[in-house]
């Protein structure tokens, strides 16, 4: 396979057409048409839809440029890499991560990392759901408890517990009676939650009165006195320290814990490892103590990324 065709079928799939890549590079759109034209040949696949005013990658087009777009940009940044003599991070770093922690947390690690990489362009985006990387151009996932993946490559760097809380104005019932209760979407609605206490398991009946779509929306409403809730304990331990909730105890169930994701058949990009090597110095042990004082400084105002 000729790369250079390969190459300039890649930059007109980015940049969306054959003009717009070439106003980007520099190089005539004739030669860019020209190129394309014979790696589809090669291939013997039709990987553009041209039409009259647009120009859209078929299905074969999409896969390629998945598989080779992010291979080729390693293979141009390492020959640049080797050309300076260093291993500089530079480039585009794409990483998706869970709402809570991005609000909790990404904004402060992101600065950090532009001011210490300014040869990065950094690009983060907030997702719950399960992303394909390799389809949608990630380089690195942050995703609670994900489900095993044989492509993927995961360390754990952080680990929470979810405790139950209140307001101190909510009495524990004794009589077995339903707590109001603040739950996350619309799939906790179990009758109960397993706490486990220094008496050892007990549960506690549950009505979910409030069903909100974040977990710091849960958190605002569980602190207004609208029901118990289940919440992490970094994002809480402030509070129940303070007085403003009381904590009924620990969640029974799977442990929390937080891991990167990253394609396992790829080399581990400069930029990958140096946004790893990050969070390892930001959260040296991985323990919600760490996440609890990291929050804990960006409410403060401090102007230091916990390290």
């Amino acid at each position: 396979m000729d790369l250079l065709a390969l190459a300039d079928f890649n930059l007109v799939a980015r940049h969306g057409g054959f003009g717009r890549a070439a106003r980007a590079s520099g190089r005539p759109k004739a030669t860019l048409s020209r190129r394309v034209s014979e790696l589809e040949a090669s291939l013997g696949l039709r990987l553009f839809e041209r039409g009259a005013r647009d120009l859209k990658l078929t299905e074969e087009g999409r896969a390629l440029h998945a598989r080779t777009g992010a291979l080729l940009t390693e293979l141009d940044e390492t020959v640049a890499a080797i050309a300076s003599g260093g291993e500089r991070p530079r480039g585009l770093l794409r990483i998706s991560t869970p709402l809570l922690f991005g609000q909790a947390a990404m904004g402060r690690l992101a600065a950090a990392f532009v001011r210490d990489y300014p040869e990065v362009r950094l690009e983060v985006t907030v997702d719950d759901r399960a992303v394909d990387m390799i389809e949608e151009g990630y380089d690195l996932v942050i995703r609670v408890n994900p489900r095993t993946d044989e492509s993927l490559v995961g360390r754990p760097f952080l680990r929470d517990r979810q405790v139950v809380v209140a307001s101190p104005a909510l009495a524990r019932p004794d009589d077995g009676h339903a707590m109001p209760a603040v739950v996350r979407g619309p799939g906790d609605r179990s009758g109960s939650w397993m706490l486990a206490t220094r008496e050892g398991t007990q549960g506690l009946a549950i009505d979910p009165v409030l069903s909100l779509g974040s977990m710091a929306m849960v958190h605002d409403a569980v602190r207004a006195g609208a029901g118990v809730g289940c919440l992490p304990l970094s994002l809480v331990s402030r509070d129940i320290a303070a007085g403003l909730l009381v904590q009924w105890g620990e969640r029974a169930g799977p442990e929390t814990i937080l891991w990167t994701l990253y394609p396992s058949r790829r080399l581990l990009s400069a930029r990958v490892a140096a946004f790893l090597g990050l969070l390892k110095k930001t959260f040296p042990h991985g323990t919600p103590e760490e996440l609890a004082a990291f929050i804990a400084a960006a409410e403060r105002g401090a102007d230091h990324c916990g390290y």
